[in-house]
């Protein structure tokens, strides 16, 4: 057989192939070992070993290992090592809630309540009705005083969810903050409904009467 420069350049890109391939696998395998022992060390409260083990076959372009990355260095305490693994992922993903709601745990922890502020206003752009952004701002609020900033988080809540205790209880502390005590006593009712005999709501009703 007559092997022409054609033939041997054929060769030598169906050999490229198989290697890539052989590597790819080996990859993707080495990958998914190192999720499965993290989860295995994240289960028996190892975060060191779990960190270290993604740490091996780290990808600064993988979404997925730095919002894994993010959430174990979290748990370690290692705050701002946490939010930079968030950072990068969202910086990979600028679409992604769970980054940003991965960001506000450890930011949180350090007490930048401005940057939780706003990374919850960016999620928001993204998912207007968003739960847990609503109510966490909400309460952010509350507890700064800022009645009326809150009221406005947690009447959406209430719009949307309107038989949510955590909702119900909240919107009526903040009425009742507000003065507006037909509504609070309200709304506490509909929370002892939800659930019969909560020390909070009926503690708001009590004031009241």
């Amino acid at each position: 057989m007559e092997f022409t420069l054609k033939n041997i350049k054929t060769a030598v890109l169906a050999l490229f192939i198989l290697i890539s391939s052989a590597l790819s696998a080996q990859d993707k395998t080495a990958l998914s070992d190192a999720f499965s022992a993290s989860y295995t060390h994240e289960s028996k409260a190892e975060y060191s070993k779990a960190i270290e083990v993604l740490k091996k076959v780290y990808d600064e372009s993988s979404y997925e290992i730095n919002l894994r990355l993010g959430w174990l260095t979290y748990q370690s305490g290692l705050f701002t090592e946490s939010i930079s693994f968030y950072n990068k992922a969202i910086s990979l993903m600028p679409m992604s809630i769970e980054a940003r709601l991965g960001y506000v745990l450890p930011t949180a922890a350090l007490g930048n309540y401005s940057q939780v502020i706003t990374r919850y206003n960016e999620i928001l752009k993204l998912d207007p009705n968003h739960y847990t952004v609503n109510y966490r701002l909400g309460l952010i609020y509350y507890n700064r005083k800022n009645y009326q900033e809150a009221y406005k988080y947690f009447e959406k809540i209430v719009n949307l969810y309107p038989f949510d205790y955590d909702a119900l209880l909240m919107m009526g502390w903040t009425n009742y903050q507000l003065g507006k005590l037909r509504e609070a006593k309200i709304l506490f009712g509909k929370a002892l409904l939800n659930k019969p005999g909560d020390s909070s709501a009926l503690e708001g009703i009590g004031l009241i009467k």
